[in-house]
């Protein structure tokens, strides 16, 4: 039971990694300081479940992304800028 909860543990930090991967990329292209910001956390989410191999840095890190959301540090969508 411990190798399932290990393999579902670097699936989901992988997950987590490749949305830190793409929120970097998005930054390089809009300067958005948000984007850079939630980068950092999913990478750090991931990180964390991965060297401590415990499931709580990955809700940590989505609910701080959320935090970050909330706040108002996502950039607009297109059809926000549409309105």
């Amino acid at each position: 039971m411990e190798i399932v909860f290990q393999i579902l543990l670097y699936v989901f930090a992988g997950v987590f990694a490749v949305l830190a991967l793409g929120l970097c990329l998005a930054y390089y292209h809009k300067r958005h300081s948000g984007l850079l910001l939630m980068a950092i956390t999913y990478g750090a989410a991931a990180g964390g479940a991965i060297a401590l191999m415990q499931w709580w840095p990955l809700m940590a890190g989505f609910v701080a992304v959320w935090a970050i959301r909330l706040m108002g540090l996502d950039p607009e969508t297109d059809s926000d800028e549409a309105r």
